[in-house]
């Protein structure tokens, strides 16, 4: 081969490595193994929903029972908070205490659950729970006391606990179903502790009963 076609032919070779490697380093513009385009790297929010696998495998009854358990957990600490700072009996204030401390420590474990599952939970209690804090707050004196111990303390409790009957019952999740488990005797401990206090009224039918 002459020098002038060998330096030609160097050239062309050159040439042609060059803009195969300008093509290779082009985003976009490489193919998948299979022979297809390749496809773009997902990104975050960019039409999918970043989500854990569990969220899209919880059932409906289980996201409802968490929906409404961490609701009704937030009225519960909202009002018995109220009732700590505002009772006018120590043992109301303990009381009240106690559900403030308790339902916080189940509140707090429900929602990583539920975070973790990617549940939205609500902001606040229901609009009909946040009007009885808003009443209660009016009421003082025993008359407060009262109606804290027999709508929180005796009345949400026994509801609490019938809804945590049928979740035990009912949820799939097993974490959750660990929770219900877990939380539903503490429930009962309150309703307990709370018919023991004079303003429930269970301990004078009692006492009536026994006179009789």
């Amino acid at each position: 081969m002459k020098p002038t076609r060998l330096l030609a032919a160097t050239a062309l070779a050159a040439l042609a490595f060059a803009l195969g490697a300008a093509q290779a380093q082009t985003p976009g513009t490489g193919t998948s193994a299979t022979g297809g385009q390749s496809a773009p790297v997902a990104q975050p929010g960019a039409g999918t929903r970043n989500l854990p696998v569990q969220s899209q495998q919880l059932a409906r009854g289980d996201r409802k029972f968490i929906e409404a358990a961490v609701g009704n957990g937030m009225f519960e600490v909202q009002i018995a908070q109220l009732a700590a700072a505002k009772a006018n009996d120590g043992n109301v204030k303990s009381f009240a205490s106690m559900l403030v401390d308790q339902h916080t420590a189940a509140n707090n474990e429900l929602v990583q659950l539920a975070n973790a599952r990617g549940v939205e939970l609500p902001a606040a209690p229901r609009r009909s729970l946040r009007r009885e804090i808003e009443k209660l707050g009016k009421k003082n004196g025993e008359e407060f006391d009262r109606e804290f111990v027999r709508k929180v303390g005796l009345k949400a409790h026994e509801k609490d606990i019938k809804m945590f009957e049928k979740a035990r019952k009912d949820v799939k999740d097993p974490e959750l179903k660990a929770f219900v488990d877990k939380t539903l005797p503490t429930l009962r401990d309150h309703l307990a502790a709370a018919e023991k206090l004079p303003q429930s009224g269970k301990n004078a039918a009692a006492m009536g009963a026994n006179k009789r």
